[in-house]
């Protein structure tokens, strides 16, 4: 059992050097094979078909993400603090999985199905529900005033995503931002953190 989950780690991130690298809608299950040195058989034992690779990695980047996130909640950190550390987790995380976002508006069918887009709304989910935990304990200390944690954490987030969005649209229009760009984005992600919270107090 452990050489079988160790195999379909290692195919795993072989899969996301090689979609980092060249693009999910141009890298095919023959050459992430040839990369492992597995045979073809091998690889769809682990992975039947592209879409539940693509499954694979998706889970593997936001196990990671999360299992970074909850390292990172001691109690005695202020909302500000913890905010802070969560923008440059997050952000951290954006610059190494660059190119994976790029490939999200490809034509490519793997990408196009229910069931990969049911699972990133609930790794959204997931997410908007962890930055709500914290909101709520904010409340609970009386640091911030009651509202709906849940609707701060997904107006909170989706404020962080317009901000990336905004900045790669103004940006140098190479494919992959400059650094400059990089620390314009976690900057003003920053600087928004620390207003929105000022603006629930």
């Amino acid at each position: 059992m452990v050489e079988t989950d160790k195999k379909r780690e290692a195919i795993i991130e072989g899969a996301i050097k090689r979609f980092i690298h060249y693009g999910i809608n141009k890298t095919t299950m023959n050459e992430i094979a040839e990369d492992l040195s597995v045979s073809k058989p091998s690889l769809y034992y682990y992975f039947p078909d592209k879409s539940s690779l693509i499954l694979g990695v998706i889970d593997k980047i936001f196990n990671d993400y999360f299992s970074i996130l909850e390292q990172h909640q001691p109690t005695i950190m202020s909302i500000e603090e913890r905010m802070a550390i969560f923008v440059e987790i997050k952000h951290r995380f954006f610059q190494k999985y660059y190119m994976l976002h790029l490939s999200s508006g490809t034509p490519d069918a793997s990408l196009n199905n229910d069931i990969l887009k049911e699972h990133f709304m609930k790794m959204r989910a997931k997410n908007i529900q962890l930055h709500a935990d914290i909101f709520q304990a904010a409340i609970d200390k009386n640091e911030i005033a009651p509202t709906d944690a849940y609707k701060v954490a997904e107006l909170y987030l989706d404020s962080l995503a317009g901000i990336t969005s905004l900045c790669i649209m103004h940006g140098n229009k190479e494919l992959f931002p400059s650094k400059k760009e990089m620390k314009n984005i976690l900057d003003k992600q920053l600087s928004l953190s620390t207003i929105f919270i000022k603006g629930l107090k």
